[in-house]
């Protein structure tokens, strides 16, 4: 095949290829509306603002710079899951696992975390201003840089949590 020939449809197949990743997302969330069933799934950037996700299975999905403002994921699983600079504030998360997640820079304001499962979460930079951990399991969590203003942590599990200033807690 000629090089003339061959940039141009390997520049139609880029674009057709980058056209179905978005109908992939697609895809994806209207399964996981439906069965509440996707790990590991590639969800970044998607946008499920006031969704209920009650019990979900989400372990190990990639959910980026996502926006779950306003969701119901009580009781869900999201154990390793990647949610670096997810929007969470407002979310409903009281009893959720999110044991060894990535919450880098996620922004929980206002979130119900209440007898939530964060152990060994990554939390650094992670805005949890107003929100509710009551009870929550923050074992070895890492809350570096992390907000905290107004939060409440009633019988929370900070043992060997990395606290905002640096300093681990005993």
């Amino acid at each position: 095949m000629k090089p003339r020939i061959l940039v141009p449809l390997l520049l139609l197949f880029t674009l057709c290829s980058c056209k179905g990743s978005g109908n992939e997302v697609e895809k994806l969330k209207a399964q996981l509306k439906e069965t509440k069933k996707c790990p590991g799934c590639e969800l970044n950037s998607v946008d499920l603002t006031g969704t209920d996700l009650t019990g979900a299975d989400l372990a190990g999905a990639k959910l980026n710079d996502a926006n779950l403002s306003g969701v119901k994921l009580n009781n869900a699983n999201l154990s390793g899951a990647f949610l670096d600079n997810a929007k969470l504030n407002d979310t409903n998360l009281n009893g959720a696992n999110l044991s060894g997640a990535g919450l880098a820079a996620a922004n929980l304001k206002n979130a119900d975390l209440s007898g939530a499962n964060l152990s060994s979460a990554y939390l650094k930079g992670a805005d949890l201003s107003g929100s509710l951990l009551n009870n929550a399991n923050l074992k070895e969590a890492d809350l570096s840089t992390a907000k905290l203003e107004g939060a409440k942590l009633e019988g929370a599990n900070l043992s060997g949590a990395i606290m905002p200033d640096g300093t681990l807690k005993k």
